[in-house]
């Protein structure tokens, strides 16, 4: 199942419209109609910048972190003239989920830059050449203007942090791209879908009871880059939807940082949760920790679990709901009886990316599961 948003849509029904006025006001309807479709109008981006557009997008490209994983989600595609060449390497590989789902589609268009991150990494010679009406963008505010300068084309960020289960940024992004490309409809089913997977989880949290469940760690994580087994998050956002006891929780922070490993030691959680992505680097590390990893408790119990990352060139939001349905199975899985994983995974997937890989997942190197602790 696939989602295309049509503003063309619109468009025929205005024209359905003009077919039963009377003859003398159908020539200045449709006059205006035609004018219409050249026209701007003003929005104001993630940054706070005002930017003028057209109110008819037909060509676009994305830069920067999460930019094009908007417009994906929006089903907008078939309107996509160029694309990041950092956008072209998951034929095989998951973990940037709609890269992996449209590798098809993107392979044949025209490289615009390399991509990578909020930095300025485009090449506004190829952008020109393609001659998009807008660009969408998950650039750093100066970058964002440098690209403006350079290319007199219309720049609108559509940033979102990497924060949570989904941060309300990215609500605001994808209802302001929605808008810039006609798809508004869409864009309210996407908010519409997350709001309810975020009430589901209240739902089980509430009548949790006085369960808590284990403690838990949240190690190897991926942001910005790959990490071994101290890199870990403050309010990991599918353990902290569930309300789950992490050790890696802190007042002060909220996000990625590295931890203390003798602090994790002293906490000895219950269970591990691993970014399968990073399991290597863990292996790597246990060559010369082996004693301290193999006196934790979570490895001495076999309570390790892999868990896809969730973050890959900004968050990648079907992959961080159904984290935390996964989390939930394992966590309480009282609450989570009725779930079954793999078709839930497959049908938050689905849903925004056209189509579901959980057979997949585990022969690509992202496997969800109780894993041997790697290296030991």
């Amino acid at each position: 199942m696939s989602y295309s948003c049509d503003p063309q849509r619109r468009r025929i029904v205005a024209a359905a419209g003009l077919a039963l006025m009377p003859t003398f006001l159908m020539t200045a309807s449709a006059k205006a109609a035609s004018s219409a479709t050249n026209a701007f109008r003003t929005v104001k981006d993630m940054h706070g910048r005002t930017v003028k557009v057209p109110i008819e997008v037909k060509r676009f490209v994305c830069t920067g972190s999460g930019a094009l994983r908007v417009a994906s989600y929006l089903g907008a595609l078939d309107r996509l003239v160029g694309i990041e060449s950092s956008d072209l390497r998951y034929k095989n590989d998951p973990k940037r989920d709609y890269a992996f789902a449209h590798h098809d589609r993107f392979k044949s268009l025209p490289v615009i830059g390399k991509g990578g991150g909020t930095g300025y990494t485009a090449n506004p010679e190829a952008i020109l050449s393609l001659e998009p009406d807008v660009i969408l963008t998950g650039y750093a505010a100066e970058a964002a203007e440098q690209l403006a300068r350079e290319t007199d084309i219309p720049v609108i960020s559509v940033y979102y942090l990497s924060q949570g289960l989904v941060n309300d940024s990215f609500l605001k992004a994808v209802q302001l791209a929605g808008t810039v490309l006609g798809c508004e409809e869409r864009a309210k089913a996407i908010v519409d879908f997350i709001e309810n997977v975020q009430a589901d989880f209240q739902r089980r949290v509430q009548n949790r009871g006085g369960d808590t469940g284990p403690t838990v760690y949240p190690g190897a994580v991926t942001f910005s880059g790959a990490h071994g087994f101290a890199g870990t998050y403050s309010r990991f956002g599918p353990l902290a939807v569930l309300g789950a006891r992490s050790i890696s929780d802190r007042p002060d922070r909220e996000g990625f940082y590295e931890t203390d490993l003798e602090f994790v030691l002293q906490q000895d959680p219950d269970l591990v949760f691993l970014d399968p992505g990073n399991l290597s680097i863990v292996a790597e590390e246990a060559k010369s920790k082996r004693d301290y990893f193999a006196s934790l408790k979570a490895v001495k119990t076999g309570n390790v679990y892999a868990m896809p990352s969730y973050n890959q060139y900004s968050t990648n939001i079907a992959y961080s709901l159904a984290n935390a349905y996964y989390a939930g199975t394992v966590l309480f899985p009282k609450q989570f009886a009725d779930v079954d994983f793999a078709a839930r995974f497959n049908e938050i997937v689905t849903f925004f990316n056209g189509r579901g890989w959980y057979d997949r997942m585990a022969a690509l190197g992202q496997p969800y599961g109780k894993i041997a602790f790697p290296g030991l």
